[in-house]
């Protein structure tokens, strides 16, 4: 993610741009270009922008088509489908007339080479389509990445990246991103490597089979909720969001330059005391120790649901103290201090004595307490986090879960959520103050409809195929919300776009630890709430909950979604007649002691463990009674059917299955595709 600065920037610096050259030559949107894919067998839609009254023609193949530019200059020509094939060259021809003569002055052309019409897909979502083939500073770098790069030699697929820019309104061209600085660029190990794996990985397997030439446009940011990718006319249907609209309309030319000019400062800020330290001095870590008192310090709840905006957005160093009463019986039993969801580093004292340190993001930290370091009475825990300073990112804190944060006591928990003591490092008192509307532009790119105005606007009159969507992580805490979000963004860029183009995204890859017992996860109900948009016509989903990583939220194995998602397309996009997808939970009846489960599946039978290694019995199914308790459950195939049940649930009354942070179910159907996770219970009502 960039800086609210390189943001605003890029911003600006585009607008610029624009206006200097309203009254240039014929101009076209970056998307049309040399070596540009366009849809096959489909209306296309050539447009830019001349003087105004210009007549413009376009020439392509045995096609030739003209018009005359409007009062603002703009233009634009249909041109009819076109089949399979390439490479080609265009002609546009602008031709100029005397303003009292109306005599022919003049003409000037521009030449488009190796063109191609084959299939076009666009891929968006956050950050794991951004997730590129090789590594770059630590993010990206697919399973077999060496030679995925290697073998990327495809002259005929061609990729054009969107630059991560935020848009105040609709914007009518998109920038160009490093891979694309010249536009359309063909499949090299070059451009391939830094391309998002899915949508790479995807568009080859489609490539291989179809042979006709493919487009990928990628138009993602990491971290980002799905709101941000929905038009203002379409999300105002939700009240929640109703207030950065308006925020939105009243951003001008002159609240991004003061806030540019704060950034500048404030950044100037960090570059010289951002690393200072008031708590430790001189090699001491004077605000561990057990008797500092912190009786002065601000106070905070956490751990915070992500993401978490630190004090003036800043993010340096911080140290977060709590004190906490111990028996002398719970004093003398083995302690573990649990962490929930830290950024960066950390440094963590139980009375004063280091007991770990971890460099880097994990999900959740577990130290050990030595033997006599806890005692009777009050007992202090300090935790030094350090952050990234002037990054922007503002996300210094604890975060994730209250249940993620504890202290082990013997077999029992006890909870350290609740109120924390805080104090920053550096001394923030000289640090600049926001200026009005800070708050909303640091919410950037996050905020509302600005990706949709920036990124997916310039994009609507060029013809897809369908698309392709990895979102739902930035969601995750949100879910009955995005039963309702999801299908509006769908719909939203269908209407816009003026078709009903194939939608095919991934749900949720496994990710985060899992109680002993079953419980409730908020990934859980997330993945429910992605699964329901397969209400949707021309939708499909790739299950990846069997190929995610419990520690990684950006799990190696992009050629396994990025298949499933490319077997979604034969059959919602192609047509195709093959299976596509795992077996889907359809109904459920009582049977005694037990619950007999309906699926509907193509991939002729169930089996556990995936084809070939199947076994008889399965994991990952829960089972509760009227009291709602679920406990684990055992299940077996009988047919075509799955039976369930546990010696404590004598009357069952619900089954849920995989539902979990990082699931662990086996079951398959014989194509070996897994099962999509599932509740017989009844969701939550649908909400906002």
């Amino acid at each position: 993610m960039g800086s609210d600065s390189a943001a605003i920037a890029t911003l600006t610096l585009s607008a610029l741009v624009c206006a200097s050259s309203a009254h240039a030559d014929i101009r076209l949107p970056r998307l049309v270009g040399d070596h540009m894919v366009l849809q096959r067998d489909a209306p296309i839609t050539i447009w830019g922008w001349a003087d105004p009254g210009e007549r413009v023609t376009v020439a392509f193949r045995d096609q030739r088509r003209s018009t005359r530019t409007d009062a603002r200059g703009n233009w634009s020509v249909a041109l009819a489908p076109l089949a399979a094939g390439g490479p080609d060259s265009m002609q546009l021809t602008g031709q100029l007339t005397g303003q009292l003569t109306g005599q022919l002055t003049g003409h000037r052309t521009i030449t488009l080479t190796d063109i191609l019409v084959g299939d076009v897909w666009l891929a968006s979502g956050q950050s794991n389509m951004e997730f590129p083939l090789q590594s770059q500073g630590g993010f990206g770098g697919v399973n077999d990445a060496e030679r995925e790069i290697a073998q990327a030699q495809y002259p005929h697929m061609r990729l054009f990246q969107v630059t991560r820019e935020i848009g105040f309104t609709p914007r009518n061209d998109v920038s160009l991103s490093d891979v694309s600085l010249g536009g359309w660029q063909a499949v090299t190990p070059a451009t391939a490597g830094r391309f998002s794996a899915v949508a790479y990985l995807f568009g080859r397997e489609l490539h291989r089979r179809h042979a006709v030439p493919i487009g990928l446009i990628e138009s993602s940011w990491g971290g980002t909720p799905a709101e941000c990718w929905i038009s203002a006319g379409s999300l105002r249907g939700f009240p929640e969001f109703s207030a950065s609209i308006e925020r939105l309309a009243r951003v001008d030319d002159q609240a991004i330059a003061v806030y540019r000019d704060y950034l500048s400062v404030r950044n100037a800020w960090y570059a010289m005391h951002g690393r200072e330290d008031r708590g430790r001095v001189d090699g001491q870590d004077l605000w561990a120790a057990a008797t500092y008192s912190d009786m002065s310090w601000p106070t905070s709840f956490e751990p915070q649901p992500w993401p978490r905006k630190a004090i003036k957005e800043f993010d340096g160093t911080m140290w977060f103290r709590r004190t906490i009463q111990l028996d002398a019986d719970a004093a003398a039993r083995m302690l573990r201090l649990h962490l929930a969801h830290l950024r960066e580093a950390d440094t963590t004292y139980f009375n004063g004595v280091r007991i770990g340190a971890v460099e880097g993001e994990t999900r959740e930290r577990d130290y050990a307490i030595p033997a006599g370091v806890a005692h009777a009475g009050s007992n202090t825990i300090t935790v030094r986090i350090t952050g990234s300073y002037a990054s922007g990112d503002g996300y210094v804190g604890v975060l994730g879960d209250a249940a993620d944060l504890y202290l082990q006591v013997g077999p029992q928990r006890l909870p350290l959520a609740g109120i924390w003591s805080f104090q920053p490092g550096p001394d923030l008192s000289e640090l600049p103050e926001p200026p009005p509307m800070a708050e909303f532009m640091t919410q950037f790119p996050q905020a509302p409809v600005t990706l949709y105005d920036g990124m997916i606007a310039p994009l609507t009159r060029y013809r897809i195929r369908g698309a392709i969507w990895y979102q739902g992580e930035a969601n995750a805490a949100r879910a009955p919300q995005y039963r309702t979000l999801f299908p509006t963004l769908i719909r939203d860029w269908r209407s816009h776009w003026g078709y009903e183009f194939p939608f095919l995204f991934v749900q949720l890859a496994g990710y985060g630890p899992d109680a002993p017992e079953p419980a409730d996860y908020a990934w859980a109900e997330l993945r429910e709430a992605q699964a329901g948009a397969l209400a949707l016509p021309r939708t499909g989903m790739a299950v990846a909950i069997d190929v995610g990583d419990a520690t990684d939220i950006h799990p190696r194995d992009k050629q396994t979604v990025a298949h499933r998602l490319a077997l979604a397309a034969e059959r919602v996009a192609y047509g195709e007649s093959l299976v596509a997808s795992g077996p889907r939970y359809r109904s459920m009846r009582r049977e005694g002691n037990q619950i007999r489960l309906h699926f509907d599946d193509d991939g002729s039978g169930l089996v556990f463990g995936g084809a070939p290694g199947s076994h008889e019995a399965g994991r990952g199914f829960s089972i509760a009674g009227s009291d709602g308790r679920f406990h684990w459950a055992v299940a077996r195939i009988d047919g075509t059917d799955v039976l369930v049940s546990s010696d404590e649930v004598p009357a069952p009354r619900a089954v849920r299955y995989d539902w979990s942070n990082t699931p662990q179910g086996d079951l398959y159907n014989r194509a070996g595709l897994p099962a999509p996770p599932f509740r017989t219970d009844a969701p939550p009502v649908p909400g906002r």
